[in-house]
């Protein structure tokens, strides 16, 4: 099994309509280079169930290399990203999980593809 860095992408990965080329961006991602206008979905540090909004660039610091984040969505700038927390987070609602956005999206993902 190879080892991730920087960053490993939930089997449900959630990409915004302004998202150009995702296999070039996430493998820009897991390599630790640039992106200047991509916003992650990522959990959420202190929330066991939440998801946060970060810009890409946090990805290059030397820690993530070691200790990859999981990124749940990919979005082209902030709004957009936010609009893809507020999809999660209606759909999370819908099936009756209202704020265990983690939960949910694990529980909607077959254990089979969790573990690729």
């Amino acid at each position: 099994m190879k080892q991730e860095r920087y960053c490993k992408f939930h089997p449900d990965l959630y990409v915004g309509a302004r998202v150009k080329d995702v296999s070039r961006v996430k493998h820009k991602l897991t390599h630790g280079a640039g992106t200047l206008s991509v916003y992650l979905l990522v959990e959420a540090p202190e929330r066991e169930d939440a998801l946060a909004v970060i810009h890409a660039g946090f990805l290059q610091q030397r820690y993530y290399e070691t200790h990859p984040l999981t990124v749940y969505g990919i979005a082209a700038g902030y709004s957009e990203a936010q609009e893809l927390l507020v999809r999660i987070s209606d759909e999370a609602c819908a099936a009756g999980m209202p704020g265990a956005l983690k939960a949910y999206l694990d529980r909607k993902t077959p254990l089979k593809e969790r573990d690729t």
